[in-house]
């Protein structure tokens, strides 16, 4: 089974534009999470999805230049934006993930990929019923779901979100949830607005240098060693569906 990794990036974030190349200790927030993504045990090819607007010919660059490949699309129809990627690039399964996690967890994406392939399910994420922090985002699944979901949908939300066809109709494709032992649901370490950006380099610049693999876990511990680093983000709301 050929494993690809497709990664959905822009630069015209609503609330924090340019977000994915913010630097903390002089790197992109993007690189943070594509060196972490390497490391995936399961993972064939990473491919950046990005869009046909020219302010995304930044992104383009920053991919040449680090050898990263990548895919231009409709900005709108994210999920024909990933169908065609996933052609392009040979894929029988696809792990997304959104640019906007850069302390992306591999051993959580790997652990959502196994039981992925273990159980034979068309689509498997841990965000459906979290119990992990957003920012850690996984889903898997089939490129015969994806293609059924590209030519089926025609919500304007199913186009945008690319994975809510799968998980608002279970009774059509075969589906599960991954799970963690404790709810850490309510940390917030995704990057969509000013708040976001300050925790996470918080994050990055107190354990990056002394374990660039940090986990998930030494996470958790930084934030109850800081607990007042929670309030900085607590009130941020996520964007519904």
């Amino acid at each position: 089974m050929r494993i690809v990794a497709i990664i959905q990036a822009r630069m015209g974030s609503t609330r924090l534009p340019g977000k994915i190349l913010k630097k903390v200790n002089g790197r992109p927030l993007l690189s943070y999470q594509l060196e972490r993504l390497q490391q995936s045990n399961h993972i064939n090819d990473l491919v950046i999805a990005t869009t046909l607007n020219e302010k995304d010919d930044l992104i383009v660059e920053f991919c040449k230049k680090n050898n990263i490949l990548w895919f231009r699309g409709s900005e709108k129809d994210v999920l024909a934006r990933y169908y065609k990627t996933a052609k392009t690039f040979k894929a029988d399964a696809i792990v997304r993930i959104t640019s906007d996690c850069p302390i992306i967890d591999v051993q959580v994406v790997d652990k959502t990929i196994q039981y992925f392939v273990d159980n034979n399910y068309e689509y498997v994420s841990n965000t459906v019923d979290r119990t992990y922090p957003r920012g850690l985002d996984t889903e898997a699944f089939t490129f015969e779901a994806l293609e059924k979901a590209y030519k089926e949908a025609v919500m304007e939300r199913d186009r945008e979100h690319v994975t809510s066809y799968f998980y608002t109709n279970p009774d059509v494709f075969k589906i599960s949830s991954v799970r963690n032992e404790t709810d850490y649901s309510k940390y917030r370490w995704t990057v969509d607005t000013e708040e976001d950006f300050q925790l996470i380099k918080n994050i990055i610049e107190k354990l990056y240098n002394c374990n660039p693999n940090f986990t998930f876990h030494d996470t958790v511990k930084l934030m109850e060693a800081n607990p007042d680093w929670f309030y900085i983000n607590a009130h941020i709301e996520q964007k519904k569906l």
